[in-house]
């Protein structure tokens, strides 16, 4: 079994990634990649089933990042997995980059999904989930949302949809660090009871800290009969203080000097 302090230590040097590719970019989204650095790594290397090698695998478990604008930590993770250099995170947003500013499915080997309009990502996931459950196939869907796509209707109607269905092969951990693009959740559309919500809506539900290997972990290998809902308490911009907990760094990129400040911070 993979040890926390490995998972952590991965998950640094994901959020080291992040801020490089950031910088050299100019332009991207810090907050949320640096906030859930601990969940991809938990789930890259502890949980899903995947092979860098074949990544059309038949029996891998599959990845939805419907927040697609965190694509940064996805691509340091799977840069970190083997999917590709990582000298190529360099080339993030650039023009003819595989690595574009959202997911796009066929640009990139291992990528499911394309992404871009917030709250279309379970309606993915679970049209998958139901996919692999009528071929009798094993595989797992994981679905990756932010708390800000709580005001999508769409995500409803993908969550009715996988309760009705009963897609206890789709795992969605929503990223729920309070900020979007414009301000602070509770202040632009108070999102109340998240928890009861899913549970009325038929699925399982659990709250952690989003940020502790442990709880992560735990929570992830969750044996559920019906869809989980992982409500994951994160710190965006976890790791540099002057980003931590503050909206502004949602889709700000640091520019060189915040980003030295940044990484050595990260360092220690």
């Amino acid at each position: 079994m993979v040890k926390n302090n490995l998972l952590k230590k991965i998950a640094k040097q994901l959020r080291i990634n992040v801020i490089k590719m950031l910088a050299k970019a100019g332009s991207g989204h810090p907050a949320g990649s640096l906030g859930m650095a601990d969940i991809f790594s938990v789930l890259y290397f502890d949980v899903m089933k995947y092979d860098p090698s074949n990544p059309k695998w038949i029996k891998r478990d599959y990845l939805v990042l419907s927040n697609g604008h965190i694509n940064p930590i996805l691509y340091a993770v799977m840069s970190e997995a083997g999917f590709f250099p990582e000298k190529e995170l360099m080339t993030l947003r650039k023009l003819n980059s595989r690595l574009q500013g959202h997911p796009h499915r066929e640009s990139l080997p291992g990528l499911e999904t394309s992404s871009g309009p917030l709250g279309s990502g379970i309606s993915q996931a679970a049209g998958m989930a139901l996919g692999l459950k009528l071929d009798k196939k094993k595989n797992k869907v994981f679905c990756i949302i932010s708390d800000g796509e709580q005001d999508e209707g769409n995500t409803w109607e993908g969550v009715m949809f996988a309760a009705k269905y009963n897609l206890n092969n789709l795992i969605c951990v929503m990223d729920k660090n309070n900020i979007q693009l414009s301000g602070n959740t509770k202040e632009i559309m108070p999102l109340g009871n998240l928890e009861k919500k899913y549970k009325a809506f038929g699925w399982n539900t659990k709250t952690i800290n989003g940020n502790n290997i442990s709880q992560i972990r735990t929570a992830l290998k969750t044996k559920s009969k019906k869809p989980l809902m992982i409500i994951a308490n994160t710190i965006p911009g976890k790791g540099v203080s002057f980003m931590e907990n503050k909206w502004k760094w949602h889709g700000k990129a640091p520019n060189i000097k915040e980003a030295e400040i940044a990484i050595e911070e990260l360092k220690r």
